[in-house]
């Protein structure tokens, strides 16, 4: 650890360094040196140097000395403020000590005029940053004896363990300060830090606790309010720095109370609970401080800000709130252009809700800022890939992992990259590499397995399936290992293929229950975005209830008509409420599904506002309950819009017919770009000022041709997707037939869904003229049609002879 008279010699020698004219400060130009010196890694542009300037310039106007600059102790409070770190760019610069600077030093007394003054500033100049920023003497006897504590606490061997890698990836939590290196634990810190294995109520954690306690008591006892909250703030920040994050979490809270409208205890606590995985109470956190910090009315915590944006769009994405996060990673890269974690934070948020040209241009620029930012490669390769851009995707990939060569998402996007393309060996490699790393990671096994079968090596496949089977207990992988054992069973080469694919006019049905082909493909793509988005697990009355909190402001559109419009971040809130039983990362994904399929047509203007009752209207449908309710809460959504309201039970014709086609845009694309245009006001009449009832929007609603009809084959296959049909497998596909079965009548062999809407048969049958479908829901269905059949056949008079 520095001392503080040393550290305040390196900070000297900097300036010295940079003080080409010796004046007594530092201008533009000599801090652009010092800028650009202490950050060799990065290439800045002059945009970005000038902003940076501008910042420092503004923030510390009351060191500035005219057309001399900035003052040594402006540089100091910079450094004292976090903006950088000593020891890092004093080794930066390849500056040493002498053996005269030594001497000098030692001989420096406390009696000098000058060290007098500069020891009296240090005491009273407010101490702003989190990871340096002690005032008071007595502060430093406390933060000695508690690493005396942790180093005895590490010493029991066998219970505690030094890890310099440990897998609580903790490491977001602490943000960059913009113009030097991170504030966050210093290189040598790391090396101290300890994990604690032990049980909390065992004897040797309890004894450190109870130490600890006795720190906090001195703490509290101080001589001043100031030096009490110096005190805890020191003591957290050493725990924390070792990781020990609940108890550092009580340090800071006290700090909060000595001190509530102190910005750093606040962002400390927020960091603690993130770490403990808390969260909501993380976030909660980091809002008191940045409350505190844009109340304060002056400059004086502005380089925190950036911090704080960053680490609340972090715990935002615990909570599986990407859309708000980006929102603050915008925020912070807005106030700070060279913080290129808060770019690259910003890139792969846009790229997890489908935003993939926007994440590209986020991570590109956070890359160009760090060359060897590895995750950043990683993610922007991701979006590349989900551009298209394939070729160019698997070349940043590859430098992501020349960078990290046991960089797990690189190696397993790249795995699953391969297999887009087609080179199923090389897929293999990837997710074996991925196993090398983590052995546990079975999703890389069960892609192991499908890549050794697509390169045609089905003994290898299995075994590698049984593994994954031995990790996970997934109904899935059985499903997969009996498809396996299907396929060994028909192991007859076959030039033609396993199956034919025939014309949409030769699929008959049989009965007016069996599903029409072209029908079953779009109820079949709208079942499985219902089934991402989780929307099923939302009864529709959680949307009447949304609509009954009414808090939502009357905006009005381009076009002069009242709306209720909402920011996406705010949506985004909303869904959160309606899905609150799903987990983080299925919440991440649920939204992305969202904002791809229908926040981008709501709004086509890409204005980031979505009229929020259109919005209900068209999630009503996919959401759980009867589907009379989803209709009727679909037409009160409607109703409940501002140009509708008005004590009427009926909405206009107009928002009627622009309603059925905004559904038939978002969910049968497939008919054109013609329904889009009308949706938006290029097509339709938009002078109808008729009324609309509830029986006539039903009749609307489902009409097969016009309407949104197929939502009831939707609702069947939400009925029958878990339906088994026993031992039955499909005749092209070999997977066991799960959800609606179809079977041909005149030769007998049985289609899954898929195979069925796709228009498949066995290469067997590619020769019948038509093909006549019987759809059964389940076994059950297929006995009692048998039954039926029997029966039938029983009762028939016998033939006169």
């Amino acid at each position: 650890m520095t001392t503080r008279g040393g550290r305040s010699e390196k900070v000297k020698r900097i300036f010295q360094q940079f003080d080409g004219n010796r004046d007594g400060g530092l201008n533009r130009e000599e801090m652009s040196s010092l800028v650009v010196s202490v950050n060799p890694r990065v290439k800045f542009i002059d945009e970005q140097i000038s902003a940076i300037l501008d910042e420092v310039f503004r923030t510390y106007a009351e060191f500035i000395d005219g057309d001399k600059g900035l003052t040594y102790d402006g540089l100091l409070r910079t450094y004292d403020d976090g903006a950088g770190d000593v020891d890092r760019d004093f080794d930066a610069l390849g500056i040493e000590f002498t053996a005269a600077d030594e001497t000098k030093r030692s001989e420096a007394s406390s009696s000098s005029i000058t060290d007098e003054r500069a020891v009296e500033s240090q005491k009273q100049r407010t101490a702003v940053s989190p990871n340096h920023g002690i005032v008071f003497d007595d502060t430093w006897k406390l933060v000695d004896d508690l690493e005396s504590l942790l180093k005895r606490l590490k010493s029991k061997d066998g219970k505690l363990k030094s890890d310099n890698n440990n897998n609580n990836n903790n490491v977001d939590a602490f943000s960059d300060a913009g113009w030097s290196r991170e504030l966050g634990p210093s290189s040598d810190i790391s090396d101290k830090r300890i994990i604690v294995t032990l049980e909390e109520s065992s004897h040797d954690y309890t004894v450190f606790v109870k130490e600890l306690g006795v720190l906090r008591s001195r703490a509290d006892g101080a001589r001043s309010k100031e030096e009490a909250f110096d005190g805890h703030i020191a003591i957290g920040k050493v725990l924390h720095d070792h990781q020990l994050f609940k108890e550092a979490l009580v340090s800071f809270k006290r700090a909060c109370e000595l001190q509530p409208t102190d910005v750093r205890p606040h962002f400390r606590a927020g960091n603690c609970l993130y770490g403990l995985g808390r969260f909501k109470e993380s976030k909660d956190e980091f809002l008191l401080a940045k409350e505190a910090a844009e109340s304060g009315g002056s400059s004086q915590w502005s380089y925190l800000l950036t911090q704080i944006y960053v680490n609340l769009g972090i715990a935002l994405e615990g909570e599986g709130m990407v859309l708000s996060a980006c929102e603050y990673y915008r925020e912070a890269a807005i106030l700070c252009p060279t913080h290129y974690r808060a770019l690259k934070l910003l890139g792969s948020g846009l790229l997890g809700v489908g935003e993939c040209r926007a994440a590209v241009k986020a991570l590109e620029e956070a890359i160009f800022m760090k060359p060897d930012y590895a995750d950043a490669h990683c993610d922007l390769a991701s979006s590349l890939h989900a551009l298209g851009e394939d070729e160019r995707a698997v070349e940043v990939f590859q430098r992501a992992i020349d960078l990290r060569p046991g960089h797990v998402e690189a190696l397993y996007n790249l795995g699953g990259l391969y297999m887009d393309l087609g080179r199923f060996q090389r897929a293999s490699e990837m997710y074996a590499r991925v196993l090398a790393v983590r052995p546990k990671h079975w999703r890389a096994q069960v892609n192991k397995a499908v890549s050794l079968l697509g390169a045609g090596e089905s003994e290898e496949a299995k075994r590698a399936l049984k593994e994954a089977l031995k990790m996970t207990n997934r109904v899935e992988l059985h499903d997969a290992i009996s498809h396996l054992k299907e396929l060994q069973k028909k192991k007859k080469v076959n030039e033609e293929g396993p199956f034919v694919v025939v014309e949409p006019s030769r699929f008959k049905t049989v009965g007016e229950k069996t599903t029409l082909r072209p029908d079953l493909a779009i109820a079949i793509e709208i079942r499985a975005f219902q089934r991402v988005t989780r929307l099923g697990k939302c009864d529709v009355e959680g949307i009447r209830r949304e609509m009954r909190r009414n808090d939502v402001p009357v905006s009005y559109s381009g076009n002069g008509r009242p709306t209720k419009s909402i920011r996406k971040p705010n949506l985004e809130e909303i869904l959160r409420r309606l899905l609150n039983v799903l987990k983080p990362e299925t919440f991440q994904g649920a939204v992305k599904a969202i904002n791809e399929k229908i926040l981008s047509v709501l709004d086509d203007s890409g204005s980031g506002r979505v009229d929020l009752g259109l919005f209900y209207a068209v999630v009503a449908p996919l959401c759980g309950g009867h589907p009379d309710k989803r209709k009727r809460v679909a037409f009160d959504a409607l109703l409940w819009r501002p140009v509708n309201e008005g004590g009427s039970s009926q909405i206009t014709r107009r928002d009627a017919v622009k309603y059925i086609k905004l559904l038939r845009a978002i969910y049968i694309p497939s008919q054109g770009m013609s329904e889009m245009l009308e949706v938006h006001g290029e097509g339709g009449d938009d002078t109808s000022s008729s009324t609309v009832t509830f029986s006539e929007f039903l009749g609307m609603y489902d009409d097969l041709e016009w309407g949104f009809g197929i939502m009831s084959t939707v609702v069947r296959l939400e009925a029958r997707d878990r339906n088994r049909h026993g031992n039955q497998v499909c005749s092209v596909c070999r997977y066991p037939v799960i959800g609606s079965r179809f079977k041909e009548v005149k030769t007998g062999f049985s289609l899954c869904n898929q195979c069925y809407s796709e228009g498949k048969v066995p290469p067997t049958f590619k020769q019948q003229e038509e093909y006549r479908f019987r759809e059964y829901g389940s076994e059950v269905e297929a006995m009692k049609a048998k039954c039926v059949c029997f029966s039938m056949q029983s009762h028939k008079k016998p033939i006169a002879t």
